[in-house]
Order: C-alpha cells, then sequence, then structure tokens
C-alpha cells in the first residue's frame, strides 16, 4: 500500500467510524483503495471541491455521509471533517470546516 491514511484529530477519526454501519463499512472499502491507488477514486466515489479538497461520497441503507479531505506531499491523505447528508447540497458550514481544517493541515506540513 503506497498512500497512508491519517486523521485531522482523533474526533474526526471517531465521528467517521461512528457513522451507520453501512456507511462506516462503505468508508472502510473506499479508504482501502486509496490507499492501493491513491486519493482519486473518480466519480461516483471522489469528487474535487476545489482548492485542494476532495469528497468521499458514501452511500449506504442508511442514507448518504460525506467525508472531506485533502493530500499532502509523500502520498498523505488526511480525512479533516465528516457529516450526514440531509439535504440535496453540501452546507457551506461543512465545507468551511472542512476548509479551515485543510489551511491548517497545509501550513503545518510547509
Amino acid at each position: 500500500m503506497d498512500f497512508e491514511i491519517s486523521y485531522y484529530s482523533k474526533s474526526v477519526q471517531t465521528q467517521i467510524l461512528e457513522l451507520p454501519d453501512t456507511l462506516a463499512a462503505r468508508f472502510i472499502v473506499m479508504t482501502r483503495r486509496m490507499q492501493a491507488i491513491g486519493p482519486n477514486l473518480g466519480e461516483p466515489h471522489t469528487k474535487a471541491m476545489g482548492g485542494g479538497l476532495f469528497e468521499l461520497r458514501l452511500k449506504g441503507a442508511e442514507g448518504i455521509a460525506r467525508v472531506f479531505y485533502c493530500t499532502l506531499i509523500g502520498k498523505r491523505i488526511v480525512m479533516l471533517h465528516s457529516f450526514v447528508k440531509k439535504t440535496q447540497h453540501t452546507p457551506k458550514r461543512e465545507l468551511e470546516v472542512a476548509q479551515s481544517r485543510m489551511k491548517e493541515i497545509k501550513n503545518e506540513d510547509s
């Protein structure tokens, strides 16, 4: 496995793993694939959100969830934020949280 997956914080990791069962299982399958072949799985699995931010798109029996992530030098993927979707559009607040965390992570990595 060439890519390393890490989390913005322990609470982000816990939040992701506490998603409803089918969504958490889908996350595990998708991240194993990302470790093997890289962060861009293509739609419908991943989508570029602009500025280096991406979303992992999870769909299961319990609904739909999104996990925002970014990549860093050295084949590192950092999971930044997750939420369960309740509407068709991504709430602005959820996107802002992910963008803020990405900026913080990228500043630390420079």
